[in-house]
């Protein structure tokens, strides 16, 4: 165990994670030149396209350090915001951590809210300053954001470059000697921590784990603890660039266990593994279910192809245990279901890998989070779809989620970040100057107005260099209204939002002018309106497509004229009884977008 060395890496999105991975992978020898393509870790089509890292992944190296062979254990973490949890796990897995920094950009927001994580967990941070060959490098300056950031000398900071391979020897050298061996008795009962999941369509689910008391054998009797299920071990092993079988992993390393489980539900990430025959007392702490923050409605465009979307979703859920769903109906759109998400990336992530690998068109209904209502006889519940809010008449009052939120920015940014945040029914808890030139600032808003186009609004006003992280605080009471949208008298239930009373109006107006803009004209005049309960807010008309009745007359009185006028009228009124307002996709799609 004294030559294992179990490590993540933590950095904020786009300052070279992967890349540097890359670079580890090749100096350790564990990928051969002809293998080798950049990026290598993400091995999705969706990865490399948009250079985020969506699935973490874990590998293992083999490195020779003063003659000496060592196991390190590479747990990569995703960087984007909505991924915390999965963070939280893999940092839980391991004694130390590279965190890396990008010298051009410096320290931003999910780099700290990251290193929180791993200072909670005592990990031994080995701070790395990477994209050391880029012309705009500011290394002194970064370099004292980085030790007032933790504390550290100036000498424990590893210049790198994950391009150039500049300084990965030394941060090889530097996980070796400072990352302190995994302690564990390989003698005790079985305790292992499961930080992330695989799906494999013919060996069913594969969980990652790592050990940090006992062994497991293949063909051991386990159980895991939080489902209370229990599995044959038929193959466990190590992560190298393939899975590679051992008869045996103890304590203090990471590897993988296949038990032909084919529910995705049935394994956890945090979940603890134990023997069914000498189980340990408790799970390892820190184990939640994962909450999705951000509710929306996934529909076929073609309602015969509900049963497939179901199976799409199903296998969809395999490979990302954080997706939720359940089926539900809307008169506007059909069968469909309510999916939870862990935010709008998520969401785009989910819609985009749906119609790529599984060949789906679909619409998705206004995004919106989850409130509690209580009612005047005190009952209380939990309303993800704003159709299921009780009315008027049964409610007493509504609780909403809030978040704090943590944005930092340039100084020259910082009144119109507020500006912002004070819109969106922000309070500013705290400002902190970072350096001269770079602020924290701190806000509690409601999650529903980051929901949206927060973040891309947020990127604009600052030209790209504001980063934004977020984490839940729990529910207050608001004044929330259910905002109706009428077509010709009918509700379309699938552009129903919950919004608070303030913004009520203005946004009722803009929808209505949206989609008197985006619905095609009829032989009958359309009245859209914005109502909340009875009482209408909002009204446009998109008026009807007029035939010229009179152009065959010619001469005469105008009596003439105007009969032929008053049978138009006849036959438009009768057509306004039997036809119906097809409403076009790109009109949900406009109400996310009402800013643009």
């Amino acid at each position: 165990m004294n030559n294992i060395r179990n490590f993540c890496i933590i950095a904020h999105i786009d300052h070279g994670k992967s890349t540097l991975a890359d670079r580890l992978l090749q100096m350790t020898n564990t990928v051969h030149d002809r293998n080798f393509k950049d990026q290598i870790l993400d091995n999705m089509d969706l990865e490399r396209e948009r250079g985020i890292t969506i699935k973490s992944h874990a590998i293992q190296m083999d490195y020779l350090h003063e003659g000496k062979p060592y196991v390190l254990n590479l747990i990569d973490t995703p960087g984007h915001v909505d991924f915390s949890y999965e963070v939280s796990r893999s940092i839980a897995a391991c004694e130390g951590a590279l965190l890396i920094i990008d010298a051009s950009q410096g320290i931003e927001a999910q780099t700290i809210s990251n290193l929180y994580l791993a200072l909670e967990q005592d990990l031994v941070i080995i701070p790395v300053l990477n994209k050391m060959d880029l012309p705009g490098a500011m290394p002194e300056e970064v370099s004292d954001q980085i030790v007032d950031l933790i504390g550290c000398d100036h000498d424990d900071i590893i210049p790198a470059s994950g391009k150039t391979g500049f300084g990965v020897d030394q941060i090889l050298t530097a996980i070796v000697e400072r990352v302190p061996p995994p302690k564990g008795d390989p003698k005790a009962p079985l305790e292992a921590l499961i930080f992330d999941s695989m799906y494999n369509s013919f060996r069913g689910v594969i969980a990652y784990f790592r050990v940090f008391n006992g062994e497991i054998r293949k063909g051991d009797l386990v159980k895991f603890m939080n489902t209370r299920k229990e599995y044959n071990a038929d193959e466990v092993g190590v992560l190298k660039m393939a899975q590679m079988p051992k008869p045996v992993i103890s304590a203090g390393d990471v590897g993988y266990i296949i038990s032909g489980i084919k529910e995705a539900k049935e394994v956890k990430v945090g979940d603890t593994i134990t023997h069914v025959h000498r189980p340990i007392s408790q799970a390892i702490q820190g184990f939640e279910n994962v909450k999705p923050m951000v509710f929306a409605g996934i529909y076929p465009v073609d309602t015969d192809e509900y049963e497939d979307l179901r199976t799409a979703m199903e296998k969809l859920q395999l490979n990302d245990a954080s997706l939720t769903f359940e089926p539900e109906s809307s008169a506007a759109l059909g069968f469909g279901f309510r999916c939870g998400f862990l935010g709008m990336l998520h969401m785009e992530i989910v819609q985009e890998r749906l119609e790529r690998e599984f060949d789906m068109t679909v619409i998705n209904t206004v995004p919106n989070v989850s409130y509690k209502a209580y009612t005047k006889k005190g009952q209380n519940m939990v309303v993800n779809n704003p159709s299921d809010m009780p009315g008027p008449n049964e409610l007493d009052y509504i609780e909403e989620p809030y978040i704090t939120a943590q944005i930092i920015t340039k100084s020259e940014y910082v009144g119109a970040v507020m500006s912002l945040c004070l819109d969106k029914r922000g309070v500013i808890k705290n400002q902190v100057y970072l350096t001269t030139d770079r602020v924290e600032l701190t806000f509690d808003m409601p999650l529903a107005e980051i929901v949206f186009d927060f973040y891309d609004r947020l990127k604009t006003i600052s030209r790209g260099y504001a980063s934004f992280d977020y984490h839940p605080t729990g529910y207050k009471p608001s004044k929330l209204v259910k905002l109706d949208i009428l077509l010709n008298g009918e509700q379309v239930d699938a552009l129903s939002a919950l919004i608070h009373q303030e913004n009520a109006y203005e946004f009722g107006k803009r929808i209505c002018e949206k989609l008197r803009q985006l619905i095609p004209r009829q032989q009958f005049d359309i009245a859209i309106q914005a109502g909340i309960g009875a009482k209408i807010i909002a009204r446009e008309t998109v008026k009807a497509l007029r035939k010229d009745v009179t152009a065959k007359c010619y001469g005469g009185d105008i009596t003439r004229k105007r009969k032929l006028l008053e049978k138009q009228k006849k036959g438009k009124k009768r057509m306004r009884q039997v036809g119906n307002v097809e409403v076009p996709q790109q009109a949900f799609m406009a109400v996310l977008k009402l800013d643009d």
